[in-house]
């Protein structure tokens, strides 16, 4: 499977079960911008972090190869929803103040992508990608069985691309004078119900089910089903955000 059909098959589950982005990062990223009049939103997915930086800005361009995640997405009156791969997005030269990747700079290629963010970016224009890694649940038990189900019964299905998300984008090249970050995190309190459907949108559950004809996550739910004794039951989970910005050259 294409990485464009890994995820056009998840889009809905995308959609729906991924966690939010904090404020306060859409909040540093505006202050940081040198304008607010258009950012661009490359491999936005369904549009997790397009609709924050809608509230932000002027003109949010978000772009994904995938029609059927585009199709998902949210509208927001601020955000201009396009198909489109991250290295060729179409737009004008030098026409964006603030360009960001959530949760995609892993997929693409990267000296074409990098290339085209000169390209597209404003003088001093910001440029931010950012990643969370495998999730941590507040009962040790639940993180436990949680951990078991993320690297032994789905862990063989995650492509290798994967390795960059654990090392926080460390592992990527990243050709830009970074700036210093403040410190992100993510932090929701979900029910089964919405653990199993994040779960349901990762590419390896994908990938296990397209290969094995099943759902891998039915185990999942078995397996923290006696922690959640109730279909409100909520638990905390939390996710380490990293973030790598850099502004772009003046020159």
């Amino acid at each position: 499977m294409s990485n464009t059909e890994l995820f056009s098959g998840v889009a809905r589950a995308y959609a729906d079960c991924r966690p939010t982005y904090p404020d306060s990062l859409f909040d540093w990223l505006a202050a940081e911008a040198p304008a607010r009049t258009r950012a661009w939103d490359c491999g936005c997915g369904s549009g997790q972090a397009s609709l924050a930086l809608g509230e932000r800005f002027d003109e949010v361009v978000a772009t994904d190869a995938s029609a059927a995640q585009i199709a998902a997405a949210r509208p927001h009156p601020r955000v201009r929803y396009l198909v489109a791969p991250a290295e060729d997005s179409g737009l004008p030269s030098a026409s964006a103040n603030l360009i960001t990747v959530a949760q995609a700079l892993h997929w693409f290629d990267l000296e074409r992508f990098y290339a085209e963010v000169r390209r597209v970016g404003r003088p001093a224009a910001l440029f931010a990608a950012w990643t969370y890694t495998a999730p941590r649940l507040a009962d040790p038990a639940a993180h436990a069985r949680f951990t078991e189900f993320f690297t032994e019964v789905i862990g063989p299905w995650w492509p290798p691309e994967r390795r960059h998300v654990d090392s926080g984008y460390r592992t990527l090249p990243f050709p830009f004078d970074e700036l210093v970050v403040p410190p992100q995190s993510l932090t929701t309190h979900w029910t089964l119900g919405q653990l199993a459907g994040y779960a349901r949108s990762w590419s390896a559950t994908a990938r296990y089910q397209a290969d094995q004809g099943r759902d891998p996550v039915v185990w999942l739910e078995a397996a923290l089903g006696p922690l959640f004794p109730g279909p409100e039951t909520r638990m905390r989970v939390d996710w380490p955000l990293r973030v790598r910005a850099a502004r772009l050259s003046s020159d």
